[in-house]
């Protein structure tokens, strides 16, 4: 199949105009013309999952994080950015991000999903078109009520991470909880509003977490990269079912940092 069949595929289930106005998704190297048969899957387009691609003979990478967000004035091997699109390049590998289009068209929904949410609604609104309202994260029911200590062990079980960070009373019942897989301090506001009593996320802070706690929102942060690796199978079912013909290679689960 063409890069370009490949993408219109992708953009049936993501549309990049689902993306907020300051993220940088799409085709970011390499032609649309190009012929795929081989695909591989990872979170971060990082210098070992390039690696990966190009001993796997892969014709395109796909991740969920872009690897260029801001403007590139030089392509060189200075500079860890540029050596990457070289890197690329030089094996004739196209590469494409779906990022936060996807946040609002997939993983908002999946989030959810593993939780076992009911009544779910947008937690922030990012597209809206009519009475269509579409966005980052999602907010709804828990199967039951259940403390923040059992809501952070379904949260390791759902996601499939080790150990959780939690902000708040552990004995603390929770029976509406929000989601917003990734970086979530942006919409911790957007959480209590919403009458969360739980948001599950990544990448909080210590400021963040006692504020959030202090107002009633007790925090349990499962890592960015732990609630978003679901990124990665997801889209390999996804291409298998739809792009028939095309190898579709996913990258194995790798932590972005260790504790010693």
């Amino acid at each position: 199949m063409l890069c370009q069949e490949i993408i219109n595929i992708l953009q049936e289930q993501s549309p990049e105009s689902y993306a907020c106005s300051w993220d940088n998704v799409g085709l970011l190297v390499g032609s649309p013309q190009k012929e795929v048969k081989s695909i591989y899957i990872a979170l971060d387009a990082t210098d070992e999952a390039i690696e990966e691609a190009a001993e796997a003979g892969a014709d395109l990478l796909l991740t969920h994080h872009p690897m260029i967000f801001k403007p590139l004035k030089r392509v060189n091997a200075e500079d860890f950015i540029g050596r990457r699109v070289i890197r690329l390049i030089q094996n004739d590998i196209s590469y494409y991000a779906m990022h936060t289009n996807f946040d609002v068209k997939g993983m908002a929904q999946l989030s959810g999903a593993k939780m076992g949410l009911r009544e779910c609604q947008v937690l922030d609104v990012s597209f809206q078109q009519g009475d269509l309202q579409e966005g980052i994260g999602t907010v709804g029911l828990l199967p039951q009520e259940m403390t923040v200590a059992e809501c952070a062990d379904l949260v390791k079980s759902a996601f499939g991470v080790g150990q959780v960070k939690v902000f708040g009373p552990l004995q603390k019942g929770v029976a509406k909880v929000a989601v917003c897989p990734g970086s979530g301090r942006s919409v911790i506001q957007e959480a209590i509003c919403a009458g969360a009593q739980a948001l599950v996320t990544g990448d909080i802070g210590h400021h963040e977490g006692i504020d959030a706690a202090a107002q009633g929102l007790a925090i349990i942060d499962a890592g960015h990269y732990g609630v978003e690796k679901m990124f990665i199978p997801y889209m390999g079912a996804y291409l298998r079912e739809r792009a028939p013909g095309v190898q579709v290679l996913e990258q194995p689960k790798k932590e972005p940092f260790s504790y010693c």
